[in-house]
């Protein structure tokens, strides 16, 4: 099925569910796993508060620190979990297509993603770079939302386990 497969992270609550599920899916796979983390570019014209009162080094450190922490934490729960995983930092001024060409580059077939669902208006002002995944990528994209993150369990004969999905899966308006 997949061979290998990206996880898009920024370290937040709703991220940490999409790495979960990647990793259980790799387990249970024996795929490869590749994290990624997206910065976006230092700007010298930006209304961004950290680029403003930051040197381009500066920025580019604490950037890169960030993001190594990001990357730490998602590869320390794949391997607690028994799965090695590549730890990529990119920058690009779209995070999207940092992380499509990210797994483009790594030979990917599947991306992995967290939404919140958003609909409506919010979802155009507040825009999402998992939706921009989906729309851009040529590779598929499997979506972790909070409500429906079940996990993938390795069955003893060494099949995979799908979890029912949850009842708000089939909610009206999904």
């Amino acid at each position: 099925m997949y061979k290998k497969i990206l996880v898009a992270t920024d370290g937040s609550a709703l991220s940490d569910l999409a790495v979960s599920h990647a990793v259980a899916l790799s387990a249970a796979l024996h795929a490869a796993l590749v994290i990624v983390t997206a910065s976006e570019r230092f700007h010298l014209f930006s209304t961004e508060a950290d680029q403003i009162a930051d040197t381009e080094a500066e920025y580019r450190r604490q950037t890169g620190r960030k993001a190594e922490a990001v990357l730490a934490r998602a590869a320390d729960t794949a391997a607690a979990a028994g799965v090695e995983a590549k730890r990529v930092h990119v920058e690009d001024d779209q995070p999207f297509h940092g992380i499509i060409s990210t797994a483009e580059a790594e030979g990917c077939d599947l991306i992995v993603m967290a939404s919140h669902g958003r609909r409506g208006l919010s979802a155009v002002v507040l825009g999402s770079e998992t939706t921009k995944v989906l729309t851009h990528s040529g590779i598929p994209v499997l979506v972790v939302r909070e409500e429906v993150a079940p996990a993938i369990q390795a069955s003893p004969t060494g099949g995979v386990e799908w979890p029912e999905p949850s009842p708000a899966f089939f909610a009206p308006g999904r």
